[in-house]
């Protein structure tokens, strides 16, 4: 491999460029994908950024099952894409459909339009799946690992974190 070809492989690898599109879900993946980047989930330490434009993305995350109405547009979206581009189907209705699943306006989920490379259920997917699909996606690319199944691991937030930090060792 030249050395201009792992100079963009790296670049890809460690700082992937996320391109956000809601097909006509309810929000509730929106607002997770949204809480990945606060300062709790901080997904950017991992080098990953939410861009605006396709021309500068490196991955499609989806969240919501393709309507008629959407489906030109997603496609246009991917094809304005620069290749290597990757799809991540983010919640259950971007993964299958849904709870939309069998409605006379929806097609389905993501894959029947685009291929997808990362599958991330849940109803909504938490930002730590999110994370841990780019992160499985990474790993592919580095040839270390497949994509697979992402698992859902939703971190537990303490009621009060003051009860959270150790007691004091007492004296004898």
């Amino acid at each position: 491999m030249g050395l201009v070809k792992s100079i963009v492989k790296w670049a890809r690898i460690k700082s992937p460029w996320l391109l956000h599109f809601n097909t006509g879900a309810c929000n509730a993946c929106d607002i997770e994908i949204i809480a990945a980047l606060t300062p709790y989930y901080d997904i950017e330490r991992f080098g990953i950024q939410l861009k605006a434009s396709p021309r500068h993305a490196d991955v499609l995350v989806c969240s919501g099952p393709v309507t008629r109405q959407v489906k030109d547009r997603l496609v246009r979206i991917y094809e304005q894409m620069p290749e290597p581009k990757f799809v991540i189907a983010m919640g259950t209705c971007a993964c299958s459909g849904g709870a939309f699943q069998g409605c006379y306006n929806v097609l389905g989920g993501i894959d029947t339009v685009l291929p997808v490379t990362a599958y991330i259920p849940g109803c909504p997917a938490s930002p730590a799946a999110l994370i841990d699909g780019i992160v499985k996606l990474l790993r592919s690319l580095q040839g270390s690992a497949p994509v697979g199944p992402v698992t859902q691991q939703v971190p537990q937030m303490p009621e009060n974190p003051e009860e959270e930090a150790e007691e004091p060792a007492e004296t004898a």
